[in-house]
């Protein structure tokens, strides 16, 4: 039975709804984030907002939160020429894919956070990757997910389990899982302290948190606030 969990945890929403479902399954859970030069960097500081909110505001899980680990990955900017570390437009590339995709970078942070899972004693890997709102990057497909937990747990003769529980569901199923994890409370955490805009926007304030409102990651957080609105709204009107 595992008992355990690291949670990689960037101070997004996706990150935030999957450490909140890692508390709600595990007695000890732990944070790990990656400081890769990414233009978005606001996010390292968002992301202890949100770890101090949680303890604050959800005394249930605070006794489960554990350490929190930050490590170094400038290698990874050095070696990217992506708009999320450079200071380029969003554009598709020849590929298809868009210019936002750091290749090898979930192979890496999944690489570096089984190491420190090794150390700490930690069973489980919490990520928030998804195949529905994925901007058809290679390394957040199922297959990428079962392929690494293989190899990490046959690589460092420890069975690791890679747990994604966004995998199959759009933003506005994220929204809502949230709701059911942890009520409006968590819900207005999400809006009021994470950080999504790959621009590094916390001057503008929208229904759904603080963005741009035009790059990519916000419009796909705005689209899911909508529709996740939507829904509770249909939910609360009485029937015709």
């Amino acid at each position: 039975m595992h008992t355990s969990a690291l949670v990689l945890f960037s101070g997004g929403q996706d990150s935030t709804t999957c450490l909140a479902y890692a508390l709600e399954r595990y007695a000890r859970v732990e944070t790990i984030a990656f400081d890769y030069r990414q233009r978005h960097s606001v996010e390292l500081d968002a992301r202890l907002a949100v770890l101090r909110e949680i303890r604050s505001r959800f005394p249930q899980w605070a006794a489960k939160l554990g350490e929190d680990h930050l490590l170094d990955l400038a290698v990874l900017g050095a070696v990217s020429e992506t708009s999320l570390t450079r200071d380029t437009a969003f554009k598709m590339e020849a590929s298809g894919l868009p210019n936002t995709f750091v290749p090898g970078r979930n192979l890496l942070f999944l690489t570096l956070a089984a190491a420190v899972a090794y150390r700490r004693d930690l069973q489980v890997m919490v990520t928030g990757v998804c195949e529905t709102d994925f901007s058809g990057y290679p390394d957040c497909r199922d297959d990428t997910m079962k392929a690494m937990q293989l190899a990490l747990s046959l690589g460092m003769d420890k069975r690791f389990l890679i747990e994604t529980p966004l995998m199959w569901i759009d933003k506005a199923a994220t929204w809502a899982l949230a709701q059911s994890l942890g009520g409006q409370p968590l819900v207005d955490l999400i809006v009021e302290h994470t950080h999504t805009c790959y621009l590094g926007d916390r001057t503008h304030r929208h229904p759904w948190g603080y963005g741009c409102g035009e790059c990519p990651a916000c419009l796909l957080r705005a689209n899911g606030y909508a529709g996740f609105s939507q829904s509770v709204n249909r939910a609360a009107s009485p029937c015709d």
